[in-house]
């Protein structure tokens, strides 16, 4: 092997790992691992709640649940791109 190979292929194979995209995608855009955490939150929430739900039939309690775990995603994707514009345009270092 060239020289130019063994420099290429080494850092290919040590990007690939599963952990390393999801460190640089928190590092890229900071409110995706929020809306994971989000959704987990309400999903186990909703599952805790599922023994207490007392009269409320099935069908609704889990559209309520729907809607509260869309919800929460959508807010946190609003607060990246929100953040996002915020860090390309207003904190962006004048040239």
């Amino acid at each position: 092997m060239s020289s130019s190979q063994e420099s290429v292929l080494p850092s290919y194979e040590t990007d690939n790992s599963q952990a390393s995209k999801l460190i640089r995608k928190s590092k890229e855009s900071p409110f995706v691992p929020v809306g994971m955490a989000g959704l987990i939150a309400v999903v186990s929430y909703g599952l805790y709640k599922l023994k207490h739900r007392g009269n409320t039939k099935m069908s609704v309690h889990l559209i309520h649940m729907r809607v509260a775990a869309q919800g929460f995603v959508v807010g946190a994707m609003t607060c990246g791109v929100l953040y996002s514009m915020y860090r390309e345009y207003l904190a962006k270092p004048k040239e």
